[in-house]
């Protein structure tokens, strides 16, 4: 299983470099506002800025990021992390949490792809996990958000920015990150309810910042 989803990563990334030198290499992408106008409170959640490291940020490549924890009374905090690539010909690509997350030590417990309903009603598919560390567990949401659909799945983020670069002539996507603990006092459900409910309050507020 692991040797077939190298040779799928593989394949893809191999179409899709031959794809993008056979376009040009400038974007048409549509006017968006940089993240740090993200705002500060969302539906009774506050938040603070988290510096995101150098060491970091030289993984991540070029893009706008946004690394902020939302605090809300008689709750647990909500971590958002949303990294914006406008343009993912020149070696830029959005990195996946199953990637990062375990090379900073984490374990995923359990995924599961689910139909999430934002604060107006619009579905979006989104990736949900349990992680853990030791003794300490999370509960993690996650999607990407590419000219206005949502998409749980690596590889189908993967196959829509290659049509896209094809069509439309753009490369550029997102990935949302949501993350909050699961207390050692609190069920699972909790947990996911505090997530899912803060999810669905940014997810309306998105495309101002990444463009449909």
């Amino acid at each position: 299983m692991k040797n077939l989803r190298f040779w799928t990563v593989a394949v893809l990334l191999a179409a899709t470099a031959l794809l993008l030198h056979t376009r040009a290499d400038v974007d048409r992408n549509p006017p968006s506002e940089p993240l740090d106008e993200f705002p500060i409170t969302i539906a009774g959640w506050s938040g603070s800025d988290v510096p995101i490291a150098q060491s970091a940020l030289d993984i991540l490549g070029p893009g706008d990021y946004l690394s902020r924890t939302y605090a809300k009374a008689g709750q647990l905090p909500a971590g958002l992390f949303i990294g914006y690539f406008p343009n993912q010909r020149d070696g830029a690509a959005i990195h996946t949490p199953m990637v990062c997350l375990p090379s900073a030590g984490w374990v995923f417990d359990s995924q599961e792809y689910v139909v999430l309903n934002d604060a107006l009603g619009k579905p979006h598919q989104v990736g949900e996990y349990i992680i853990s560390n030791g003794e300490i567990r999370q509960f993690v949401i996650y999607w990407y958000q590419t000219h206005g659909r949502s998409i749980a799945n690596d590889y189908v983020a993967k196959i829509h920015m290659m049509t896209d670069a094809l069509m439309l002539n753009r490369t550029d996507g997102a990935m949302v990150r949501v993350i909050t603990p699961i207390g050692s006092r609190e069920g699972l459900a909790s947990a996911r309810t505090r997530a899912e409910g803060f999810a669905a309050q940014l997810a309306p507020l998105l495309p101002r910042f990444i463009p449909d």
